[in-house]
């Protein structure tokens, strides 16, 4: 008992000469104070959006070398201007972490054109129009911590430090300030910090200091407060919350004093530890088992690092060419597509994730768990990941061909494209789906088919790719209830409207799909100014009509023989894709039945009943109440639309 008495007396004492020991590993202090997004929406998505992303590539990239940077992307209403700020006591590490939670939540406004977002660690804005020189404006606010209600001697404390930290923030080359204060009773301290966005000019920059300054006292007595500027940002606090800057030491002697004070403490420390880790272990071992389950997620890092699937993240990026921009294939909301070459000569396409792995690893592990589990020959397969780096990378095998709607979509590449290989390309995704559903290990909703996701390898053989919104699907239960994300026109009504999420809302994606296949044309979208309606609304027209030859892509040149003799085919697939898209999910066949009735010719098919958007009484896509709608992205970069009823954060 005497022991114990001893062990924990010494343990309280290293605690309190251990917390006199400047602190030497910082936070990134990524805490979310304020997102504020703009009322104004985006002028044209199709622009918008890339050049959003581009511009937070751009800064993501000048934040791994230091603690700022700017881009801008496009032009007139459609162009971005961002700008992201890291305060001045973040490490690099630390700064690339807070910036990597920025630019995950900023995504969360579109599709209005632009918003900011403060964090107790770093500052970020993306506008259409440049505003890398204001300073104060009518959004501008202040948060308290209202928590504590301090004395008199604290308030005074306050207004002096915070006076103490304009002058030294105006002072500094990078506009930034932190004043450790001691109140009057010398019992209590008061921490301050400042920080100007370094775009603004010195005037501006003590202009913006100034108004922070009589701003921040409004949240006297409270223990803190911020204020969240145009162009700064300011906070107090009775807690020291500051990261350690590491001072040069001027006395030789004073070196060695501390290196053995430090040598001194740490025996102790290690002592100590193993004591107390000897007792907990005897007596709390019941605990750990309990907590048995609360490991999933290292486990999972463990076996990944284990396994074949991984990959150091410097062959990766050597592979890539350090991510040159000559090896870009294609990019999203959620990561950039590289082609890399291996060093034993493989062709790889890498892609790079955006957010930084400490963050999402639960979801990034079940995401890999996932595809990992699933191998077909009309599936893209997963060769790797890295989770080791700065960012989590996903590795695939290469399809030099890249994707069907390069093809299907232009007039020029659409012509490689004949009916039998169409018909193919849409076999082969039927069978990819089939498995998906299917699969006795995991059944899988994919939630995004569409063209872009349908890659062609040398043959022009289909395999469906990107995983990134798949949810996967328990036999015991009818649907899953879920934030509604995929691309609006390929979405299934009853998803779009309720988010019950079914295998049949890939049956409507994948009936979307071959529509576009057979005409060429994009839903929602025309090649020519013919048609307004959406191609689910032509085809059906047509097939009412009977003129769905009308529609065949032109480039499929079936009005000359021998490809006449394909028309009958063609006309079966527009009535199956018809048969995919009607309203009711319990009309859609299975794809298994989709299968069937593509590979058999002679057996007829059921008429199919309306699809959704044509009756004026149902609901219509175009006509989606505004309040309702919140934009995400998903790993491709047209898969942007995202509509929710309720709260929704982005993937």
């Amino acid at each position: 008992m005497e022991k114990s008495a001893h062990t924990i007396s010494v343990l309280i004492a290293l605690i309190i000469v251990l917390q006199g020991v400047a602190r030497t590993v910082g936070e990134p202090r990524s805490q979310i104070v304020k997102t504020e997004c703009d009322q104004q929406r985006e002028h044209n998505q199709t622009l918008f959006v890339p050049n959003f992303i581009n511009v937070m590539g751009r800064i993501g990239n000048q934040m791994r070398t230091s603690l700022n940077g700017t881009a801008v992307v496009g032009t007139g209403p459609d162009s971005n201007y961002g700008l992201a700020q890291c305060y001045g006591d973040l490490t690099s590490q630390d700064c690339v972490i807070c910036y990597s939670e920025a630019r995950t939540v900023l995504p969360s406004c579109f599709p209005n054109n632009g918003g900011r977002i403060y964090l107790d660690g770093c500052f970020m804005r993306v506008q259409n129009y440049s505003f890398y020189h204001e300073y104060t404006g009518p959004n501008d606010t202040y948060v308290c911590g209202n928590t504590t209600r301090k004395n008199t001697l604290f308030q005074d404390t306050v207004k002096q430090a915070v006076l103490n930290a304009v002058t030294d923030a105006t002072r500094s080359s990078d506009y930034f300030a932190r004043v450790p204060l001691l109140t009057a009773s010398r019992n209590e301290s008061v921490y301050v910090l400042a920080q100007c966005w370094r775009t603004l000019s010195p005037s501006a920059c003590r202009a913006c200091l100034e108004n922070a300054s009589e701003t921040i006292t409004k949240c006297i007595p409270w223990s803190e407060g911020r204020v969240l500027n145009t162009g700064c940002f300011m906070r107090y606090s009775d807690t020291d919350f500051f990261n350690p800057i590491p001072a040069a030491s001027n006395s030789s002697n004073k070196g060695k004093i501390i290196a053995i004070v430090v040598s001194v403490v740490s025996a102790l420390v290690v002592l100590t530890v193993a004591l107390i880790v000897v007792l907990y272990i005897r007596k709390h071992r019941y605990i750990q088992k309990k907590r048995k389950g609360s490991y999933d997620v290292k486990k999972l890092s463990k076996m990944l690092n284990d396994s074949s699937l991984n990959f150091k993240y410097l062959t990766v990026e050597k592979a890539t060419g350090n991510w040159d921009e000559s090896n870009k294939l294609g990019q999203g909301g959620f990561g950039t597509v590289y082609k890399g070459v291996l060093q034993d000569g493989r062709e790889i396409a890498v892609k790079r994730l955006y957010f930084n792995n400490k963050f999402r690893a639960a979801d990034f592990y079940n995401e890999v768990n996932m595809i990992s589990s699933v191998e077909h020959k009309n599936l893209v397969r997963l060769l790797g990941c890295s989770c080791s780096g700065p960012e989590s990378i996903l590795v695939y095998e290469y399809l030099p061909n890249m994707s069907l709607d390069r093809y299907i979509f232009d007039a020029t590449k659409g012509k490689a494209l004949n009916w039998e290989k169409r018909f193919e390309i849409i076999i082969g995704t039927a069978e990819g789906l089939v498995y998906l559903h299917e699969n006795t290990r995991c059944r899988i909703i994919h939630r995004d088919i569409k063209a872009s996701n349908i890659l062609l390898d040398l043959r022009f053989r289909a395999k469906i790719a990107d995983f990134g919104l798949a949810r996967s699907f328990q036999d015991d239960k009818s649907h899953i209830s879920t934030a509604i994300a995929g691309t609006l026109g390929y979405m299934a009504p009853e998803y779009l409207a309720h988010g019950q999420l079914t295998e049949k809302a890939d049956v409507y994606s994948f009936g979307v799909l071959i529509l576009e296949v057979v005409t060429g044309m994009e839903n929602n979208k025309s090649k020519t100014t013919e048609y307004t309606d959406s191609l689910v609304a032509i085809a059906w027209n047509h097939f009412q009509q009977n003129k769905v030859e009308e529609i065949f892509d032109p480039n499929l040149m079936m009005h000359i023989y021998p490809n006449i003799n394909y028309q009958k085919e063609a006309i079966k697939v527009v009535q199956v894709g018809l048969l995919c898209t009607q309203e009711a999910p319990d009309l859609r066949p299975s794809m298994s039945t989709v299968l069937k009735m593509l590979a058999k010719d002679d057996e007829p098919l059921p008429l199919p009943a309306n699809p959704p958007f044509i009756d004026e009484k149902t609901m219509e896509l175009n006509n989606i109440p505004q309040k309702s709608q919140h934009y995400s992205y998903s790993d491709s970069s047209s898969s942007v639309a995202t509509v929710d009823n309720s709260h929704f954060f982005p993937r």
